[in-house]
């Protein structure tokens, strides 16, 4: 799965990678957590248009938003056969902008934090979901992350990994007119390893409440 991301470079890189426009704040963020604001692309009138939204689905058929919690991450395998996915990955599909994701990796009894970027240091785009829910106090955007199968880097922490998507792939991805699913599938593959780099974090970053930049130094550096 994946439950925590960073996203800290400055909105002008971001929108010269992925070309969206965007006219909001954009605070560095080390510690994204669900039901936390994240920053998707979507595509609007043939434009990239960039949205915040909360950050775990509500499928537009709910009746209660707290479905949202469970629903952070959506399986490639299986995401054209989930009730809850289906309508969003045949129209609703999303760029979720980031440059490192966090996985915990088992020892004993303790957990330790890892944070996993490209090996570029770069921005890069998860494959998103989105769905507007509507309800009696207005609309709501929320998102979910897909994740496959982990690479050789990811698979000793953890057996599951976010789905990066190359660039080549946005505007395909992004394209609601665009429903081969088959196709679509084929792009929720493991991100090649040799092209990503893992490091361990300190245990600050267990609790979402910490979102300071401390979050992201290796544990070596300190």
């Amino acid at each position: 799965m994946c439950g925590r991301f960073t996203l800290t470079a400055e909105l002008e890189t971001l929108q010269a990678l992925f070309r969206f426009r965007y006219e909001g704040p954009l605070a560095p963020r080390f510690n994204i957590a669900p039901s936390q604001e994240v920053l998707t692309v979507v595509a609007e009138k043939g434009e990239r248009v960039g949205k915040m939204m909360r950050w775990g689905l509500v499928p537009f058929w709910a009746k209660d938003v707290r479905i949202g919690t469970k629903m952070i991450n959506a399986r490639a395998e299986t995401v054209d056969e989930k009730a809850s996915f289906r309508q969003a990955f045949k129209r609703r599909r999303c760029l979720i902008l980031a440059d490192g994701f966090y996985e915990w990796k088992k020892e004993g009894k303790t957990k330790v934090p890892y944070r996993f970027t490209l090996a570029t240091g770069a921005p890069f785009a998860f494959a998103g979901l989105w769905e507007r829910w509507e309800g009696a106090s207005g609309p709501l955007e929320t998102c979910t992350i897909m994740t496959t199968r982990a690479n050789e880097l990811i698979a000793p922490i953890h057996d599951r990994m976010p789905v990066i998507l190359p660039s080549e792939r946005h505007d395909d991805w992004l394209d609601p007119n665009f429903d081969d699913s088959e196709y679509l599938k084929t792009f929720l593959r493991p991100y090649p390893s040799e092209q990503m780099r893992m490091y361990e974090v300190a245990p600050l970053v267990n609790s979402p409440k910490n979102d300071v930049s401390a979050c992201i130094e290796p544990v070596n550096s300190r």
